[in-house]
């Protein structure tokens, strides 16, 4: 299965686990809830998945790469106690608790979650000496004579042989005890989740049109040589660094990330096609509403390579607005919460004393994510975003020396710039996703390239989100075929709209 069919599998089994009778038992004794063992190429996002499995169920993640833990490190130091049988006092060895384990405690008593996921990534890489503790861990969830606490998923992760010389073979009895899951590369799966994290353009655009070197593993003379998932994630990261820098990644520094030469040496040369293209087009001008005929008549009769590139790059500034649309829309969403609660408390307590409790709220909840390891980039610049707005709020407040009867009044007028700071970016936005629709209707009229634009809008988080929100004429007129979805699109409509009238209210008083 497919990286996104295993996330889905883990978090069924993880509900199936800890769901309980109706005696508070769980309904699976912990005997039989079986370890997970998710076996797959490296790269693929088997990390990832437990990250966004933990956020979303609400439990704790402690992750381990066993490869750096000795046997020690694992089961603990021994030590000597003493204990009576029969009558008779015998020196027993005993073991000091698991660093693993620990960590897994330590959670619980930061968090006060007492459910969660051990993830143990490359578990069949361990050493010879830890190795029988590792099949020991699997089989009873114990190391030593120490227990991993009910409630607790295990996962452990590792690589097929063919990717890893140093890997150990499961043996029946292990195998039999654990839930084994396969998974595959798969493109169209990691493409959808490159446009929800606002991967690069070029890398996205690239792969589009090169799919086959996705994902590649190739033995060669001078050894492994390969390109995986995560190679491409990580770029992207330094490619957006390097641009805020005003520098340009080369061929050598993609060789570090691409570790496939004629792959890199391809990409490479892509990316400087894709910032010629994003000159020569004159990209912000389309978005602008200003174009010239010929660069209609120039993009109309490029290769059909240079098409798509070019519509990747008009999709990836759509994408970035249409993200930074909908960040301030949550922003604002969460803001109008926080103020709600503000109006209430200000009746019983001074202002600053309620816009202090607030932050310190939303501080300890962002703390007890980042230890509960459920915290995604997204969530917690959100998060951080937030807490500064009201922090802002405060310092106003005392800066400005308003009094307790006129607190409401100013963050109301503060939390307005929110509001109509939500409304100038949708309408920046709307004009970007009408211009770019103009332009490719003059250029390519009714052909396919029209079809795959607006079927990237679709599939793309941010952008499919713009057009249910905001909407976008061109967009369903150019999609009759989602008219079916119609209904679901007037009632996001109408939801839209109570929530910015709600907005409008508590900014107006």
């Amino acid at each position: 299965m497919n990286i996104k069919q295993a996330k889905q599998e883990i978090f069924n089994t993880l509900k199936a686990y800890l769901t309980r009778d109706e005696l508070g038992n769980y309904l699976i004794p912990t005997v039989r809830q079986r370890p997970v063992l998710l076996m797959g190429p490296p790269g693929v996002g088997k990390t990832q998945i437990m990250e966004q499995i933990a956020a979303e169920a609400g439990v704790g993640l402690v992750a381990y790469t066993i490869t750096h833990h000795t046997r020690q490190s694992a089961i603990g130091l021994p030590f000597i106690e003493k204990h009576v049988y029969g009558g008779q006092e015998y020196s027993v060895t005993e073991y000091t608790m698991s660093e693993i384990l620990a960590s897994v405690y330590q959670l619980m008593e930061k968090t006060g979650l007492k459910e969660g996921i051990l993830f143990l990534d490359e578990i069949n890489c361990v050493s010879e000496t830890l190795a029988p503790m590792m099949l020991q861990f699997l089989q009873c969830k114990t190391f030593g004579n120490q227990r991993l606490p009910e409630g607790w998923l295990i996962v452990a992760a590792g690589n097929p042989p063919e990717y890893n010389k140093s890997v150990r073979d499961f043996d029946v009895v292990t195998l039999d005890r654990v839930k084994r899951i396969d998974v595959t590369e798969d493109f169209g799966v990691w493409k959808e989740y490159a446009r929800r994290r606002g991967l690069h353009g070029a890398v996205i655009s690239y792969l589009d049109i090169r799919k086959e070197h996705f994902y590649r593993i190739e033995t060669t003379v001078d050894g492994l040589q390969f390109a995986t998932a995560r190679g491409w994630e990580d770029l992207s990261e330094l490619i957006y660094a390097y641009e805020k820098l005003g520098m340009r990644v080369n061929r050598d520094v993609i060789g570090q990330y691409i570790q496939l030469p004629r792959i890199a040496k391809d990409f490479a040369n892509y990316l400087d096609l894709f910032y010629k293209y994003r000159k020569t087009y004159h990209v912000e001008d389309i978005l602008q509403g200003t174009w010239h005929s010929i660069t209609v008549r120039e993009l109309r009769e490029a290769p059909f390579d240079e098409k798509l590139s070019v519509m990747g790059l008009i999709l990836s500034r759509l994408s970035e607005n249409a993200r930074d649309t909908r960040l301030q829309d949550e922003l604002t969403t969460r803001l109008h919460g926080a103020l709600g609660e503000f109006k209430e408390k200000i009746a019983d307590a001074e202002p600053d004393a309620v816009l202090q409790q607030l932050i310190w709220q939303r501080q300890e909840k962002l703390k007890r994510a980042q230890e509960a390891g459920q915290l995604e980039k997204e969530e917690r610049d959100l998060s951080m975003r937030l807490v500064n707005k009201l922090e802002q709020y405060r310092e106003s407040l005392r800066r400005e020396e308003i009094p307790a009867s006129g607190a409401m009044d100013a963050v109301r007028a503060w939390f307005g710039e929110e509001v109509a700071r939500r409304k100038e970016l949708g309408e920046e936005t709307g004009r970007f996703f009408d211009n770019a629709f103009r332009f490719l209707e003059e250029t390519f009229n009714q052909s396919q390239e029209l079809v795959i634009f607006v079927t990237e809008i679709t599939s793309g988080y941010d952008t499919s989100w713009f057009v249910e929100n905001f909407g976008c004429s061109a967009y369903f007129r150019h999609n009759k075929e989602l008219l079916f979805d119609d209904t679901r699109h007037r009632i996001r409509e109408e939801i839209a709209a109570a929530k910015a009238a709600q907005w409008e209210e508590t900014a107006n008083g």
